[in-house]
This record gives C-alpha cells, sequence and structure tokens, in this order.
C-alpha cells in the first residue's frame, strides 16, 4: 500500500478510508453521517458500507460520501460486498460489533490498517451472550487500532486482546461551542396538555422497551410518586419486546405511566420534562443523557457504564435495581426547585467540555494520518 496523506499534498493521492455500519444502532449511525461529512471536507476520500435503508434515513450521499449497500448479515454475499468495497482503501474503520465482525471476515488475508469504534456492547443472555464474547475477542484482536466511546469500553477493548486500545470523544452533531449556553426557549404548553401532565410534574424516559433499559425498576419506583399531590405523570417514550408486560403492570397496578411509541419529536417531549429518566443496566454515552444537559432538564440517572464520567455532578446518579433510591432521588428533585436550578447550570456546563464534531473528526483523522503515514527507519 502506498501511504498518503489526508491532507493530499500536490501529486498525491487523497486517503481513502471505508465506514462499515450495520445501520442497526441511531447513534452509531449519526457518528458515521458526521464522521464521514468531516473528512469529505478536509479532502478525504469516504465510502460508507450500511444498508440501503441507513443511507436512506442518514443520507451518507448527501454529505459527498459514496454509499454501498452492504446487508447487515455475515452471509458470505454479504461479505464478499463488502471485501470488494474495501479494495484499494487506505484504511477501514468499523463501527459496532457485528459490522466490525463482518470487516474483520472481509479484510482477511489483508494488510489494511483496521479501526474499530465501540459505541456500546451488544446485550444478549445465555448462549448467544458467549457467542458475543467470542465476537468481541476476535474483532478486538483482528483490530490495529480499538476506539471506545467510554472508559469502560476501553478496558473491555483491553482485555479482550486489543493491540491498541484507545478513549474517543463522539459529539452529539452540535459543530461549534457557544461562548455563552443560550436559553432554550420554553417548553411547549401544547406538549403537556396532549400528554396529560397540565398542572402536573412530567417526567420522562426515552428508550427501546428492552430488559436492559431498566423499565421494570422505573415502574416500581413510579408506586412511590400516587402520594404526591400533584401526581407526577411518567412517559416512556419507545417500542420493544417489553410493552406487553409493562403495559399489562401499568393497568393492574394503576400506575401514573403512559407509553406513547416512538416519538417523532424526542426533542420537544423532552424539552417538556420536569425531569428526565435513565434507568439503564449500562449504557456507554447515551444519547439521552446528552440530550437531557443541552436541553437543561435536570437528569436522574443509574451510575453504571460511562454515565458518571459524562455528567459529572450535573444530574443526580442512584445505583442500578434500586427502585426505593430512584423514587427518592425523583421526589427530592421535585420537592426542590433550587437543586433543580442548579442541575441545569451545571449540565450546560458539563456539555460545553464534551467533544465537538469538529475535535471528533480531528481525533479520528489524527489517528488515520497515524496508521497510514510512512514508519520511519530504525
Amino acid at each position: 500500500m502506498t501511504p498518503v496523506s489526508s491532507t493530499a499534498p500536490h501529486g498525491q493521492s487523497p486517503l481513502r478510508t471505508v465506514q462499515v455500519l450495520g445501520g442497526g444502532n441511531a447513534g452509531s449511525s449519526a457518528h458515521v453521517r458526521s464522521l464521514a461529512a468531516g473528512l469529505v471536507a478536509r479532502g478525504v476520500r469516504v465510502t460508507v458500507c450500511a444498508p440501503v435503508e441507513a443511507d436512506r434515513a442518514y443520507d451518507f450521499s448527501g454529505v459527498g460520501a459514496d454509499h454501498v449497500h452492504v446487508p447487515r448479515s455475515s452471509d458470505p454475499a454479504s461479505v464478499a460486498a463488502l471485501r470488494a468495497a474495501c479494495t484499494g482503501a487506505d484504511l477501514v474503520h468499523a463501527h459496532g460489533l457485528h459490522a466490525s465482525f463482518r470487516a474483520v471476515l472481509a479484510l482477511s488475508g489483508r494488510r489494511t490498517p483496521f479501526v474499530v469504534t465501540w459505541h456500546d456492547r451488544v446485550r444478549a443472555e445465555g448462549a448467544r451472550a458467549h457467542l458475543l464474547r467470542l465476537l468481541e475477542r476476535r474483532v478486538a484482536r483482528a483490530a490495529t487500532v480499538v476506539l471506545g466511546t467510554s472508559s469502560d469500553l476501553v478496558d473491555v477493548a483491553r482485555r479482550t486482546g486489543a493491540r491498541d486500545a484507545r478513549l474517543a470523544g463522539v459529539s452529539l452533531a452540535r459543530p461549534s461551542r457557544p461562548a455563552e449556553p443560550a436559553e432554550p426557549d420554553p417548553p411547549s404548553p401544547k406538549v403537556r396538555a396532549e400528554l396529560g401532565a397540565t398542572g402536573r410534574p412530567l417526567l420522562v424516559a426515552v428508550g427501546s422497551l428492552d430488559r436492559y433499559r431498566g423499565y421494570d425498576v422505573l415502574l416500581d419506583a413510579a408506586r412511590a410518586w400516587r402520594g404526591l399531590d400533584p401526581v407526577p405523570l411518567l412517559v416512556i417514550a419507545g417500542e420493544g419486546p417489553l410493552r406487553g408486560e409493562l403495559t399489562r403492570r401499568i393497568e393492574d397496578e394503576e400506575l401514573p405511566v403512559r407509553l406513547i411509541g416512538r416519538s417523532e419529536d424526542a426533542d420537544g417531549l423532552l424539552a417538556a420534562a420536569d425531569i428526565a429518566l435513565l434507568c439503564s443496566r449500562w449504557e456507554s454515552r447515551p444519547v439521552l443523557a446528552q440530550e437531557a444537559l443541552h436541553a437543561r432538564v435536570p437528569l436522574v440517572a443509574t451510575a453504571v457504564g460511562g454515565i458518571p464520567d459524562l455528567v459529572g455532578e450535573a444530574a443526580e446518579l442512584v445505583p442500578y435495581g434500586d427502585p426505593e433510591a430512584l423514587a427518592d432521588a425523583v421526589v427530592r428533585l421535585l420537592g426542590d426547585p433550587e437543586r433543580r436550578e442548579r442541575l441545569k447550570d451545571k449540565g450546560v456546563r458539563q456539555a460545553a467540555c464534551w467533544p465537538t464534531e469538529d475535535e471528533t473528526v480531528a481525533q479520528v483523522l489524527s489517528v488515520y494520518d497515524e496508521l497510514t503515514q510512512p514508519q520511519p527507519m530504525a
């Protein structure tokens, strides 16, 4: 492979990278779009290998990248399509475990520098969990560099055999950092009225209805709020396999909770909230936490994974699986307007420390340059 520079000096070909994406995770898909846009703007040629529906949703082509349809499955046809797309690439960068494993298969026998970003851990139980851990080990050992979006993920990569694992920030598509945070628009009374939260506190949780999200614990905690006057309303936005189970509990226990399915206006829903809730068993850099702090919405979250490092002192943190601690934190916040205001201000300051899109792209590009530049002679 002929070394090339991302800055493409005169007479030299620009760096050509291939971004491999499974397309099933909104956070990693948005990151790849942001990364592709920033790399193209810096003169890098970018090919995004992802399912066609991911390109429709995130418009990789619209930011100047070439899109190649590669299905999510690891069947031979998908791997062959990915291998063809990676031919001649100076560097391949895969996002997420399944996309990374397909890239490992596609790059077999080649010496192309291979970067992997782990945005989160794939969750499973039983035999499937064992299989996923084997895939993690295979990917970690094959990668030239593993980038983890939280220190926990970096530790996992190192434990599973990564030669080089580094912490990498991921922005929330906010390219500039204002000198003074702007005060957000007040929440629309219409949103609260439509949800049935006029004249009562509104608590909001957003995320798929999966076991690891801790919604069973959240419903346990909701029982404690029924004694407040007025009774807070908890709204959960998301879909998933637990909808039936959660619906039955809400009805049987007469809980002040509404399941509203996927929200077309998650930002508006969050802006209308008095408190945002995040009760997961494990998270890396959860979008809800970042959006809540940006939107000046007090956050109560579990002290797991990358959350403590992400939010610092700008949120109320509670142990996972402890409904009493969760309920107590919410009740205390609802009864302490001054504490809520302090958390809002801390949230804005904490968010100002997170990487911007430009900084995220610059960090990734420095890794690319390191791996593709000629090495000095010994």
